[in-house]
Protein backbone atom coordinates (compact mmCIF):
# COMPACT_ATOMS: atom_id res chain seq x y z
CA UNK A 1 0.00 0.00 0.00
CA UNK A 2 1.45 3.31 -0.87
CA UNK A 3 2.99 5.32 2.41
CA UNK A 4 1.71 8.66 1.97
CA UNK A 5 3.52 10.04 5.45
CA UNK A 6 6.92 8.49 5.88
CA UNK A 7 7.53 10.17 8.93
CA UNK A 8 4.65 9.82 11.40
CA UNK A 9 3.71 9.61 14.98
CA UNK A 10 0.33 8.11 16.92
CA UNK A 11 -0.66 9.50 19.94
CA UNK A 12 -2.91 7.51 22.74
CA UNK A 13 -4.07 10.10 25.38
CA UNK A 14 -5.07 8.95 28.67
CA UNK A 15 -5.67 11.28 31.92
CA UNK A 16 -2.30 10.70 33.40
CA UNK A 17 -0.24 9.02 30.56
CA UNK A 18 0.31 9.29 26.73
CA UNK A 19 1.63 6.68 25.03
CA UNK A 20 3.74 7.77 22.13
CA UNK A 21 4.72 5.80 18.85
CA UNK A 22 6.93 6.76 15.91
CA UNK A 23 6.95 5.26 12.11
CA UNK A 24 9.68 6.24 9.92
CA UNK A 25 9.73 4.65 6.62
CA UNK A 26 12.79 4.89 4.36
CA UNK A 27 12.53 3.17 1.42
CA UNK A 28 11.13 -0.39 2.49
CA UNK A 29 12.74 -0.46 5.66
CA UNK A 30 10.20 0.64 8.11
CA UNK A 31 11.50 1.90 11.68
CA UNK A 32 9.61 1.62 15.05
CA UNK A 33 9.78 3.29 18.12
CA UNK A 34 7.34 3.38 21.47
CA UNK A 35 7.37 5.79 24.69
CA UNK A 36 5.02 6.59 27.30
CA UNK A 37 5.15 10.23 28.84
CA UNK A 38 2.96 11.84 31.68
CA UNK A 39 0.53 14.68 30.75
CA UNK A 40 2.02 18.17 33.07
CA UNK A 41 3.49 20.50 30.04
CA UNK A 42 7.17 19.62 30.86
CA UNK A 43 6.01 16.02 29.86
CA UNK A 44 4.49 17.08 27.02
CA UNK A 45 7.36 19.96 26.28
CA UNK A 46 9.56 17.04 26.13
CA UNK A 47 7.40 14.40 23.70
CA UNK A 48 7.30 17.35 21.50
CA UNK A 49 11.26 17.21 21.54
CA UNK A 50 11.56 13.87 20.55
CA UNK A 51 9.40 14.09 17.86
CA UNK A 52 10.91 16.35 16.36
CA UNK A 53 14.17 14.79 17.01
CA UNK A 54 13.18 12.19 15.22
CA UNK A 55 12.13 14.68 12.53
CA UNK A 56 8.33 13.94 12.52
CA UNK A 57 6.00 15.89 10.36
CA UNK A 58 2.61 14.48 10.75
CA UNK A 59 0.95 13.23 14.79
CA UNK A 60 -2.49 12.07 14.86
CA UNK A 61 -4.26 11.44 18.50
CA UNK A 62 -7.80 10.11 19.40
CA UNK A 63 -10.77 12.95 20.51
CA UNK A 64 -10.40 11.49 23.73
CA UNK A 65 -12.81 13.59 26.14
CA UNK A 66 -11.12 16.53 26.66
CA UNK A 67 -7.52 15.16 26.80
CA UNK A 68 -6.41 16.14 23.45
CA UNK A 69 -7.35 19.38 23.49
CA UNK A 70 -3.59 21.04 25.72
CA UNK A 71 -1.70 18.12 23.80
CA UNK A 72 -3.06 19.95 20.57
CA UNK A 73 -2.42 23.22 21.48
CA UNK A 74 1.28 22.71 22.44
CA UNK A 75 1.60 20.90 19.05
CA UNK A 76 -0.15 23.23 16.73
CA UNK A 77 2.44 24.89 14.59
CA UNK A 78 4.84 22.37 15.05
CA UNK A 79 3.50 19.23 12.98
CA UNK A 80 0.32 18.51 10.83
CA UNK A 81 -1.87 17.08 13.33
CA UNK A 82 -5.02 15.00 12.76
CA UNK A 83 -7.70 14.36 15.41
CA UNK A 84 -9.28 10.77 14.74
CA UNK A 85 -12.49 9.87 15.84
CA UNK A 86 -11.79 6.88 17.99
CA UNK A 87 -15.24 5.02 16.57
CA UNK A 88 -13.45 5.24 12.74
CA UNK A 89 -9.68 3.77 14.37
CA UNK A 90 -10.53 0.68 16.66
CA UNK A 91 -7.72 -2.25 16.64
CA UNK A 92 -8.17 -5.52 15.42
CA UNK A 93 -10.18 -7.29 18.63
CA UNK A 94 -7.68 -8.95 20.92
CA UNK A 95 -5.19 -6.39 20.19
CA UNK A 96 -6.04 -3.67 22.96
CA UNK A 97 -3.36 -2.04 24.80
CA UNK A 98 -2.33 1.94 24.74
CA UNK A 99 1.13 1.18 23.06
CA UNK A 100 -0.73 -1.22 19.92
CA UNK A 101 -3.25 1.92 19.74
CA UNK A 102 -0.49 4.40 19.33
CA UNK A 103 1.27 1.84 16.78
CA UNK A 104 -2.12 0.94 15.21
CA UNK A 105 -2.66 5.08 14.86
CA UNK A 106 0.73 5.44 13.09
CA UNK A 107 0.10 3.00 10.41
CA UNK A 108 -2.90 4.38 9.48
CA UNK A 109 -2.10 8.12 9.33
CA UNK A 110 1.27 6.48 7.29
CA UNK A 111 -0.96 5.54 4.58
CA UNK A 112 -3.43 8.14 4.79
CA UNK A 113 -6.35 5.85 6.05
CA UNK A 114 -7.47 8.34 9.10
CA UNK A 115 -10.29 11.27 8.28
CA UNK A 116 -9.73 13.89 10.56
CA UNK A 117 -12.30 15.76 12.72
CA UNK A 118 -12.96 19.26 12.53
CA UNK A 119 -11.14 21.72 14.93
CA UNK A 120 -11.78 25.38 14.73
CA UNK A 121 -9.32 27.96 14.96
CA UNK A 122 -8.19 29.27 18.42
CA UNK A 123 -11.11 32.12 17.86
CA UNK A 124 -13.88 30.02 17.35
CA UNK A 125 -12.67 27.99 20.39
CA UNK A 126 -12.82 30.38 22.66
CA UNK A 127 -16.30 31.47 21.23
CA UNK A 128 -17.48 27.64 21.77
CA UNK A 129 -16.22 27.86 25.01
CA UNK A 130 -18.02 30.74 25.92
CA UNK A 131 -21.25 29.69 24.18
CA UNK A 132 -21.20 25.72 25.82
CA UNK A 133 -20.68 27.73 29.02
CA UNK A 134 -23.82 29.79 28.51
CA UNK A 135 -26.27 27.00 27.57
CA UNK A 136 -24.72 24.91 30.73
CA UNK A 137 -25.58 27.89 33.05
CA UNK A 138 -28.53 28.37 31.85
CA UNK A 139 -29.60 24.59 31.98
CA UNK A 140 -28.51 24.92 35.52
CA UNK A 141 -31.24 27.59 36.02
CA UNK A 142 -33.69 25.50 34.59
CA UNK A 143 -32.83 22.92 37.22
CA UNK A 144 -32.70 25.43 40.22
CA UNK A 145 -36.62 26.72 38.79
CA UNK A 146 -37.93 23.14 38.93
CA UNK A 147 -36.78 22.18 42.73
CA UNK A 148 -37.99 25.60 43.71
CA UNK A 149 -41.72 24.70 41.95
CA UNK A 150 -41.19 21.44 43.20
CA UNK A 151 -40.65 22.91 47.45
CA UNK A 152 -44.10 25.22 46.43
CA UNK A 153 -46.01 22.29 45.36
CA UNK A 154 -44.53 20.49 48.39
CA UNK A 155 -45.74 23.04 50.75
CA UNK A 156 -49.48 22.93 49.39
CA UNK A 157 -48.90 26.55 47.16
CA UNK A 158 -50.02 26.02 43.95
CA UNK A 159 -48.93 28.85 41.74
CA UNK A 160 -47.29 27.41 39.25
CA UNK A 161 -50.17 26.15 37.50
CA UNK A 162 -51.52 30.25 37.50
CA UNK A 163 -48.02 32.43 36.65
CA UNK A 164 -46.27 30.19 33.77
CA UNK A 165 -42.67 31.83 35.25
CA UNK A 166 -42.57 31.17 38.78
CA UNK A 167 -39.15 33.36 38.36
CA UNK A 168 -40.89 36.54 36.10
CA UNK A 169 -41.65 39.28 38.32
CA UNK A 170 -44.49 38.35 39.98
CA UNK A 171 -43.55 34.94 40.79
CA UNK A 172 -39.92 36.28 41.96
CA UNK A 173 -41.31 38.86 44.43
CA UNK A 174 -43.59 36.06 45.81
CA UNK A 175 -41.01 33.66 46.43
CA UNK A 176 -38.69 36.40 48.42
CA UNK A 177 -41.66 37.37 50.65
CA UNK A 178 -42.18 33.42 50.97
CA UNK A 179 -38.28 33.24 51.70
CA UNK A 180 -38.94 36.47 54.11
CA UNK A 181 -41.35 34.95 56.29
CA UNK A 182 -44.57 36.03 55.06
CA UNK A 183 -47.28 33.83 55.00
CA UNK A 184 -50.25 35.62 54.06
CA UNK A 185 -52.13 34.90 51.26
CA UNK A 186 -53.68 37.93 50.72
CA UNK A 187 -50.48 40.36 51.37
CA UNK A 188 -48.35 37.38 48.78
CA UNK A 189 -50.93 38.46 46.28
CA UNK A 190 -50.50 42.00 46.45
CA UNK A 191 -46.89 41.54 45.13
CA UNK A 192 -48.20 39.99 41.67
CA UNK A 193 -47.63 42.71 39.17
CA UNK A 194 -51.31 44.65 37.71
CA UNK A 195 -50.82 43.06 34.44
CA UNK A 196 -50.56 39.12 35.57
CA UNK A 197 -53.28 37.53 33.87
CA UNK A 198 -54.83 35.45 37.10
CA UNK A 199 -58.36 36.47 39.16
CA UNK A 200 -56.66 38.15 42.66
CA UNK A 201 -59.18 35.61 44.16
CA UNK A 202 -58.01 32.28 42.66
CA UNK A 203 -54.23 33.45 42.95
CA UNK A 204 -54.99 33.79 46.79
CA UNK A 205 -56.72 30.76 47.30
CA UNK A 206 -53.94 28.90 45.40
CA UNK A 207 -51.15 30.94 47.89
CA UNK A 208 -52.54 28.84 51.14
CA UNK A 209 -50.05 26.75 52.06
CA UNK A 210 -47.60 25.51 54.70
CA UNK A 211 -43.55 26.37 54.24
CA UNK A 212 -41.09 25.29 57.14
CA UNK A 213 -38.32 27.00 58.08
CA UNK A 214 -36.09 24.01 56.03
CA UNK A 215 -38.07 24.88 53.20
CA UNK A 216 -37.82 28.55 53.63
CA UNK A 217 -34.05 28.12 53.82
CA UNK A 218 -33.75 25.74 50.62
CA UNK A 219 -35.79 28.64 48.42
CA UNK A 220 -33.39 30.69 49.82
CA UNK A 221 -30.83 29.04 48.82
CA UNK A 222 -31.90 27.85 45.18
CA UNK A 223 -33.04 31.34 44.42
CA UNK A 224 -29.30 32.61 45.61
CA UNK A 225 -27.85 30.29 42.45
CA UNK A 226 -30.60 31.49 40.06
CA UNK A 227 -29.29 34.98 40.68
CA UNK A 228 -25.79 34.14 40.72
CA UNK A 229 -25.96 32.04 37.53
CA UNK A 230 -27.97 34.53 35.43
CA UNK A 231 -25.45 37.50 36.86
CA UNK A 232 -22.69 35.09 35.60
CA UNK A 233 -25.01 34.72 32.01
CA UNK A 234 -25.43 38.31 31.61
CA UNK A 235 -21.28 38.43 31.64
CA UNK A 236 -21.00 35.49 29.73
CA UNK A 237 -23.43 37.59 27.03
CA UNK A 238 -21.06 40.31 27.29
CA UNK A 239 -17.96 38.46 26.63
CA UNK A 240 -20.00 36.81 23.54
CA UNK A 241 -20.83 40.11 22.18
CA UNK A 242 -16.60 41.44 22.19
CA UNK A 243 -16.27 37.67 20.44
CA UNK A 244 -18.17 37.75 17.58
CA UNK A 245 -17.40 41.59 16.73
CA UNK A 246 -15.24 40.53 13.89
CA UNK A 247 -17.72 38.86 11.87
CA UNK A 248 -20.47 41.02 12.84
CA UNK A 249 -22.02 41.59 9.63
CA UNK A 250 -22.45 37.67 9.00
CA UNK A 251 -23.84 37.59 12.94
CA UNK A 252 -26.45 40.00 11.44
CA UNK A 253 -26.65 38.10 7.94
CA UNK A 254 -27.95 34.80 9.38
CA UNK A 255 -30.60 36.52 11.90
CA UNK A 256 -32.62 36.75 9.22
CA UNK A 257 -33.04 33.04 8.93
CA UNK A 258 -36.24 31.82 10.58
CA UNK A 259 -34.99 30.26 13.71
CA UNK A 260 -31.57 31.91 14.67
CA UNK A 261 -31.96 34.63 16.96
CA UNK A 262 -28.62 36.89 18.09
CA UNK A 263 -28.79 34.10 20.78
CA UNK A 264 -28.37 30.99 19.29
CA UNK A 265 -26.35 32.51 16.17
CA UNK A 266 -22.94 32.96 18.02
CA UNK A 267 -23.37 29.14 19.58
CA UNK A 268 -23.51 27.93 15.56
CA UNK A 269 -20.69 29.95 14.41
CA UNK A 270 -18.98 28.61 17.84
CA UNK A 271 -19.62 24.89 16.64
CA UNK A 272 -19.33 25.19 12.77
CA UNK A 273 -16.87 28.16 12.46
CA UNK A 274 -17.21 31.33 9.85
CA UNK A 275 -14.90 29.61 7.18
CA UNK A 276 -16.74 26.42 5.19
CA UNK A 277 -13.47 25.08 3.48
CA UNK A 278 -13.17 21.79 6.11
CA UNK A 279 -16.74 21.15 4.68
CA UNK A 280 -16.27 20.38 0.95
CA UNK A 281 -20.28 20.26 0.48
CA UNK A 282 -23.03 21.11 1.96
CA UNK A 283 -23.93 17.54 2.62
CA UNK A 284 -20.63 16.95 4.82
CA UNK A 285 -22.00 19.29 7.26
CA UNK A 286 -25.12 17.86 7.60
CA UNK A 287 -23.33 14.15 7.80
CA UNK A 288 -20.94 16.08 10.58
CA UNK A 289 -23.96 17.76 12.50
CA UNK A 290 -26.05 14.41 12.44
CA UNK A 291 -28.82 15.44 10.60
CA UNK A 292 -28.65 13.37 7.55
CA UNK A 293 -30.05 9.95 7.42
CA UNK A 294 -27.82 7.74 7.95
CA UNK A 295 -26.23 4.98 5.01
CA UNK A 296 -26.96 1.24 5.93
CA UNK A 297 -27.40 -1.03 3.03
CA UNK A 298 -26.31 -4.43 2.47
CA UNK A 299 -27.39 -7.06 -0.39
CA UNK A 300 -29.99 -3.95 -1.86
CA UNK A 301 -32.10 -4.06 1.32
CA UNK A 302 -31.92 -0.75 3.42
CA UNK A 303 -31.83 -1.69 7.44
CA UNK A 304 -31.51 1.60 9.06
CA UNK A 305 -31.87 5.70 8.12
CA UNK A 306 -32.21 6.68 11.39
CA UNK A 307 -30.17 9.91 12.51
CA UNK A 308 -26.88 8.58 13.84
CA UNK A 309 -25.92 9.56 17.35
CA UNK A 310 -23.34 12.41 17.93
CA UNK A 311 -22.86 16.06 17.61
CA UNK A 312 -24.96 17.19 21.03
CA UNK A 313 -24.54 20.57 20.92
CA UNK A 314 -24.97 21.47 17.29
CA UNK A 315 -27.81 19.06 16.72
CA UNK A 316 -29.91 19.80 19.71
CA UNK A 317 -29.01 23.60 18.87
CA UNK A 318 -30.35 23.50 15.31
CA UNK A 319 -33.77 21.39 16.10
CA UNK A 320 -34.58 24.37 18.55
CA UNK A 321 -34.01 26.82 16.09
CA UNK A 322 -36.60 24.67 13.50
CA UNK A 323 -39.34 24.54 16.14
CA UNK A 324 -38.97 28.13 16.48
CA UNK A 325 -38.77 28.70 12.62
CA UNK A 326 -41.70 26.33 12.00
CA UNK A 327 -44.14 28.90 14.07
CA UNK A 328 -44.21 31.21 10.81
CA UNK A 329 -46.95 30.13 8.93
CA UNK A 330 -46.30 32.03 5.82
CA UNK A 331 -42.57 30.43 5.38
CA UNK A 332 -41.09 27.35 3.03
CA UNK A 333 -39.59 25.73 5.99
CA UNK A 334 -43.50 25.56 7.39
CA UNK A 335 -44.60 24.07 4.31
CA UNK A 336 -41.82 21.78 4.20
CA UNK A 337 -42.58 20.57 8.06
CA UNK A 338 -46.51 20.09 7.33
CA UNK A 339 -45.38 18.15 3.89
CA UNK A 340 -43.17 15.81 5.60
CA UNK A 341 -44.75 15.17 8.93
CA UNK A 342 -47.73 13.58 6.93
CA UNK A 343 -45.91 10.93 5.39
CA UNK A 344 -43.14 10.91 8.04
CA UNK A 345 -44.32 11.72 10.94
CA UNK A 346 -43.25 14.94 13.21
CA UNK A 347 -39.42 13.85 14.69
CA UNK A 348 -38.35 13.35 11.38
CA UNK A 349 -40.03 16.35 9.21
CA UNK A 350 -38.29 18.56 12.08
CA UNK A 351 -35.08 16.91 11.89
CA UNK A 352 -35.28 17.40 7.86
CA UNK A 353 -36.85 21.24 8.89
CA UNK A 354 -33.13 21.45 10.94
CA UNK A 355 -30.80 20.11 7.80
CA UNK A 356 -32.84 23.43 5.53
CA UNK A 357 -31.71 25.97 7.90
CA UNK A 358 -28.39 24.44 8.44
CA UNK A 359 -28.14 23.89 4.52
CA UNK A 360 -28.96 27.80 3.72
CA UNK A 361 -26.14 28.61 6.68
CA UNK A 362 -23.61 26.52 4.55
CA UNK A 363 -24.48 28.49 1.50
CA UNK A 364 -24.87 31.92 3.05
CA UNK A 365 -21.21 31.91 5.27
CA UNK A 366 -19.57 30.31 1.72
CA UNK A 367 -20.58 32.58 -0.58
CA UNK A 368 -21.95 35.66 1.46
CA UNK A 369 -25.41 35.69 0.29
CA UNK A 370 -28.45 36.91 1.93
CA UNK A 371 -31.48 34.00 2.90
CA UNK A 372 -34.12 34.06 0.43
CA UNK A 373 -37.48 32.60 1.73
CA UNK A 374 -38.62 29.90 -1.19
CA UNK A 375 -42.42 30.91 0.15
CA UNK A 376 -45.18 28.98 1.47
CA UNK A 377 -46.27 27.47 -1.60
CA UNK A 378 -43.04 26.27 -3.16
CA UNK A 379 -44.18 22.52 -3.14
CA UNK A 380 -47.66 23.43 -4.78
CA UNK A 381 -45.37 25.13 -7.40
CA UNK A 382 -43.03 23.14 -8.01
CA UNK A 383 -45.29 20.08 -8.92
CA UNK A 384 -48.59 20.93 -9.25
CA UNK A 385 -49.52 17.57 -11.19
CA UNK A 386 -48.50 15.53 -8.51
CA UNK A 387 -50.53 17.94 -5.66
CA UNK A 388 -53.62 17.16 -7.90
CA UNK A 389 -53.66 13.53 -7.80
CA UNK A 390 -52.89 13.69 -4.29
CA UNK A 391 -55.97 15.45 -3.74
CA UNK A 392 -58.24 13.56 -6.52
CA UNK A 393 -56.97 9.99 -4.40
CA UNK A 394 -57.76 11.70 -0.83
CA UNK A 395 -61.36 12.69 -2.17
CA UNK A 396 -61.60 9.13 -3.60
CA UNK A 397 -60.69 7.80 -0.18
CA UNK A 398 -63.37 9.80 1.30
CA UNK A 399 -65.87 8.26 -1.25
CA UNK A 400 -66.10 11.05 -3.77
CA UNK A 401 -66.01 10.22 -7.81
CA UNK A 402 -63.96 13.14 -9.28
CA UNK A 403 -63.24 14.19 -12.63
CA UNK A 404 -60.87 17.07 -13.28
CA UNK A 405 -59.98 19.15 -16.58
CA UNK A 406 -57.98 21.74 -16.27
CA UNK A 407 -58.74 25.21 -16.51
CA UNK A 408 -58.06 27.03 -19.56
CA UNK A 409 -55.99 30.29 -19.14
Amino acid sequence: MHVMNPRCAGLDLGKDMIAAAIRIQDGVAVTRECRTYGTTSRDLLELASWLLSHRITHVVMEATGSYWKSVWHLFEGQFDLTLANPAHIRNLPGRKSDVNDATWMADLLAHGLIRGSFVPPPEIGALRELTRTRKQFVREVVRHTQRIQKILDIAGLKITGLITDVLGVSGRAIVKALIAGESKPERLADLAHPRLQVKRERLVEALYGRLTVQQRHLLGMHLGLVEALEASIAQLDHEIEKAVDPFRALVDRLTKVPGLSDTNVPALLGEIGVDMTPFKTHRHLLSWTRVCPRLDESAGKVHSTRTQKGAAWIKTLMVQAAWAAIRNKNSYLHAQFLRLRARRGGKKAIVAVAASILTAVYYMIRDGSPYRDLGVDHFNGRDRSRTARRFVTRLQQLGYNVQITKAVA
